[in-house]
């Protein structure tokens, strides 16, 4: 029998669901039986699973029904081995009460500062009385929301009680500790030999533009308004931004649109799987990063989406990401429309130069952010539990 893996997520409508179908591909390439259980808020999944990788969802319920559900989460988690993702309270507070009643293994996964998004070490929980009450006790009271900062705070103070952790940032590393696990691509499957670009372009409509992409969900700090503003300082009518997927948290991507709407493109989400044949129609990714808490923890997948399929691949110095590209890729300050639009052109000015640089880009994520880069790391960190 093959040792099993559940990978739990806090909310699978939610973002760490791409982390957590990361890992179920590393750990299937390692031979293991893998499933991912989680909570669903939204009613639908955030991102499409890779093909074979079975998902089990309980829906998402709050404070009081909550205690309800964790008897369910705790049925379905019958992996040999634990995995959570994210220290949350629906991802990592109940695979907690399965170690301490089984036994079984838990590894915990941190891809994110979850509490960057509240004002990292700011931010504080000083209600008077009143407020406290409220927060109980209203329909909609702060306090009924599983994944309250409050409650984010004792997740994280019980970070050492998994058996093992897993990071994928040198700010995560300094903060938590853990074993650093990058955000990967399966390069076989990202391999731009297989993709013609021009056909690419032709069947997403895309072959009267340049295509700056990025593939993945804008918000204020990905830095994709920095981009539109270059744009409006390039004014060439044939340069486009395509977003792929887009954002399910809100509706940020309509005001980009309201506003920005001649520059931008918006694609569907699609599976993991198409996503190389999507990547290949891009000139170039962008990944513009915004100098902020919640990015300087972050390793954004679309750079590794942009690094295997062997583009250019424009970024900005913040976190890890000058690590992350080395000499392969182009680099700005953070929130530099100025800086942006300038490279813009220099890349389409010698896009044949750029792409051997993209090339080079490649080479590197083979070497360091592949799937079988992970396994290696991930094979021993679950040899030592």
């Amino acid at each position: 029998m093959r040792t099993k893996v559940s990978l739990v997520v806090s909310d699978l409508s939610g973002g760490g669901s791409v982390r957590a179908f990361l890992l179920a591909q590393v750990l299937k390439s390692l031979n293991y039986q893998v499933e991912i259980v989680g909570f669903l808020y939204g009613k639908e999944l955030y991102a499409i699973p890779p093909s074979g990788i079975e998902i089990i969802s309980i829906p998402g319920t709050n404070y009081p029904k909550f205690f309800g559900s964790i008897p369910k989460l705790l049925e379905k988690l019958d992996g040999d081995i634990i995995y959570a993702v994210k220290p949350k309270p629906t991802s990592f507070g109940v695979p907690l009460l399965k170690k301490f009643r089984t036994r079984r293994p838990l590894l915990l996964d941190m891809d994110d500062w979850e509490l960057s998004w509240y004002g990292g070490f700011e931010w504080k929980y000083h209600p008077s009385l009143k407020q406290f009450y409220r927060d109980i006790f209203k329909k909609n009271g702060a306090l009924r929301f599983p994944d309250h900062p409050l409650y984010l705070q004792w997740m994280e103070a019980r970070v050492q009680n998994a058996d093992a952790l897993t990071i994928d940032t040198a700010f995560l590393k300094e903060r938590f500790g853990g074993v650093y696990l990058p955000n990967g691509k399966d390069t076989a499957m990202f391999d731009p030999d297989k993709y013609n670009p021009e056909a690419s372009r032709e069947r997403y409509g895309l072959s009267d533009y340049r295509v700056l992409m990025f593939p993945g969900a804008p918000r204020p700090h990905k830095g994709v308004e920095d981009v539109l503003m270059a744009l409006d300082q390039l004014n060439q009518p044939d340069i486009r931004l395509v977003i792929v997927g887009g954002s399910p948290y809100d509706d940020y991507d309509d005001k980009l649109i309201q506003k920005w709407g001649r520059w931008i493109i918006k694609l569907p989400k699609f599976p993991v799987e198409v996503m190389p044949e999507i990547v290949a129609a891009a000139h170039i990714v962008v990944v513009p990063q915004r100098d902020t808490l919640t990015a300087r923890a972050q390793f954004p997948l679309k750079l590794t989406d942009g690094m295997a399929m062997a583009k250019p691949v424009l970024s900005t110095r913040v976190g890890d990401i000058p690590e992350i590209l080395g000499e392969t890729g182009y680099l700005v300050d953070p929130s530099s429309p100025e800086q942006i639009a300038e490279q813009i052109q220099c890349i389409f000015q010698d896009l044949e130069s750029a792409n051997e640089r993209g090339s080079k880009a490649r080479a590197r994520c083979i070497e360091k952010y592949s799937i079988e880069t992970m396994g290696s790391t991930l094979k021993s960190v679950i040899a030592k539990l």
